[in-house]
């Protein structure tokens, strides 16, 4: 239960859900991102187009803008991704001159944050025609050593009706943080998107969490509804 998974993580850093809804009728993704820096608490989503992007909350504040200010979510035609960084433009870009999900990130890796190396996670729903699938991935050190990326992909075609996958970018809080390890986590979707949005967020430790976006997109027509939740308004 995605509930337990995340109430039972005090920081699970940055995280993505994506499902079909119980009922089958939606593609459901889910992103958040948490922070325990004042830098990284220090931040909003708003909405930029389809898609979202970070910003500053209190400008005055703001420290490094390098990993923390990004669009997490760009539409690209029937495609959908979401991202824990930068990479979602370069998925958009590659993907845009025919490129696949896997190979529009082959140019990149995990994040140069030493000594904790944040994984870069990624996913793209694909809804078209009456048809859903979707990919995940992450990039990670190898067990904490920067000399070598491991780029794991996976996916997910014809997913179940009320059935999810999890993968955020730490295993737990720590000092260095541990980076996810082994497949996405197989959790529940819901059917309705407000009260799928307040169970994650209130399953998000108090302290650590600092936004939250969910997405439903109606796999028939394409038309989708979003939800965004920042601690910080």
């Amino acid at each position: 239960m995605i509930k337990e998974k995340l109430e039972g993580n005090s920081y699970p850093g940055r995280g993505i859900v994506v499902g079909k809804s119980a009922d089958g009728k939606n593609a459901v993704a889910a992103y958040f991102i948490m922070g325990r820096s004042q830098n990284s608490r220090n931040r909003v989503f708003v909405e930029d187009g389809e898609g979202i992007r970070t910003e500053a909350f209190d400008p005055s504040k703001l420290e490094d803008p390098s990993l923390i200010i990004y669009a997490p979510v760009r539409v690209l035609d029937n495609l959908t991704i979401v991202t824990n960084g930068d990479q979602t433009d370069t998925i958009y870009e590659k993907m845009s001159e025919g490129k696949t999900f896997e190979e529009s990130l082959r140019g990149r890796e995990f994040e140069p944050d030493a000594p904790n190396y944040t994984p870069r996670i990624s996913a793209a729903l694909d809804v078209e025609n009456g048809e859903y699938s979707y990919v995940m991935s992450i990039l990670k050190s190898a067990d904490g050593n920067p000399a070598s990326c491991r780029r794991y992909t996976f996916s997910y075609s014809n997913p179940i009706a009320g059935q999810g996958h999890f993968i955020h970018t730490y295993m737990s809080d720590g000092n260095p943080l541990p980076s996810f390890c082994g497949e996405p986590e197989e959790v529940e979707v819901g059917n309705d998107i407000d009260e799928y949005a307040a169970l994650l967020w209130n399953a998000l430790n108090e302290d650590n969490k600092v936004s939250l976006f969910v997405r439903y997109i109606d796999i028939e027509t394409g038309k989708y509804e979003t939800r965004i939740i920042n601690k910080n308004i």
